[in-house]
């Protein structure tokens, strides 16, 4: 049985799919786990979903309804996390968007802003507030943990404002890797191919091709994802996986086009 060590998590994006699974895992390991997300009620879900070895679900899993494009709501979120637990010692920065495949001169200004917002300044306003917060307490330090995609190293067709932003998210990752080692805050970014959650649903009956086709591609429970984050979440601070490629082994991404 998993030890209640209670070290403070906060997962954005956790009312579905990876943010739900790695919330999960990690209250079942014995963190106690803020879960961030914009509908209350998939949040509540989130956690009934729970499997709760101690005893005490609601001072485990908590949920904060959170919109990561708003800094005010961003800042009301880590407001709760140093009233509630006076600590936090790691961020997943999970939330995230698609925009719609279509061709790149068809894709309105609204869609880029709008995974702009998500993706990318989500990101960057989740993690100012985390710096802040572990550059002052005591023991001092923690660790973020960007959710990153295969597309931030090759893209898919008709992808431009998703693959744009987590292209930027790995810039984001290695600048605050770099700001965050003197404060001991370590930084490190998983890029995930085709984990099997509501939103890749599609990617099983025929995602486009770089060639034109389209084909189903083989996905990978979505488990072993929220296993390799908490991997990364339960290193010490003097260990980081800076970057960290998980996918569904014979997805086309080697080799890809």
């Amino acid at each position: 049985m998993a030890r209640a060590h209670n070290r403070i998590a906060v997962v954005t994006g956790a009312g579905s799919g990876i943010g739900r699974a790695t919330a999960g895992l990690m209250v079942r390991d014995g963190w106690r786990v803020v879960f961030a997300g914009r509908r209350l009620e998939a949040l509540r879900q989130s956690i009934a979903m729970c499997e709760d070895p101690f005893g005490d679900i609601d001072a485990r899993a908590i949920a904060v309804p959170t919109d990561v494009t708003r800094p005010d709501s961003v800042a009301a979120l880590f407001d709760f996390v140093r009233a509630r637990f006076a600590r936090l010692d790691f961020l997943f920065n999970n939330a995230g968007v698609f925009t719609p495949g279509v061709p790149l001169e068809e894709l309105r200004i609204e869609q880029w802003r709008a995974a702009l917002d998500v993706n990318l300044s989500g990101a960057f306003l989740c993690t100012q507030q985390a710096f802040r917060i572990m550059k002052a307490q005591e023991p001092r330090g923690g660790r973020i943990v960007n959710n990153g995609s295969i597309s931030a190293h090759a893209p898919r067709p008709h992808s431009v404002a998703y693959t744009s932003t987590k292209h930027a998210l790995s810039g984001l990752t290695k600048s605050a890797a770099l700001d965050g080692r003197a404060h001991d805050i370590a930084v490190g970014q998983i890029d995930i191919g085709n984990a099997a959650t509501e939103i890749s649903a599609g990617m099983a009956t025929g995602m486009p091709q770089a060639d034109g086709s389209v084909r189903a591609e083989p996905r990978m429970d979505v488990d072993h994802a929220a296993a390799a984050v908490l991997h990364m979440a339960n290193l010490p601070l003097d260990a980081n996986v800076l970057f960290m490629t998980l996918m569904a082994t014979k997805m086309p991404f080697v080799g890809r086009g």
